[in-house]
């Protein structure tokens, strides 16, 4: 059994515990549907972390539908300030 937490130093940062999972490998996919907090509508940018890309599912197809952030997407909106 295994818990799966998220990447965050919280000790409430789990999607789910002493679950039964197949074997998997460093850079396995894993999908979490309905993430909440984790999906782009509730996200922040807690401890500085970027935002996550966003999948979609569609007909057996995957595609990409948000681009993962990065730090200057995190610090756009206020680049004018941090100069002053």
């Amino acid at each position: 059994l295994c818990d799966v937490v998220g990447g965050i130093c919280e000790s409430g940062d789990f999607f789910a515990k002493a679950r039964s999972l197949p074997s998997t490998q460093s850079g396995d996919i894993m999908v979490i549907k309905n993430t909440g907090a984790y999906g782009f509508s509730m996200s922040s940018n807690y401890n500085t972390r970027n935002k996550a890309c966003e999948l979609a599912l569609e007909e057996g197809q995957v595609r990409l539908i948000r681009q993962r952030e990065n730090f200057e997407d995190q610090i756009a909106l206020e680049e004018k300030f941090l100069k002053a």
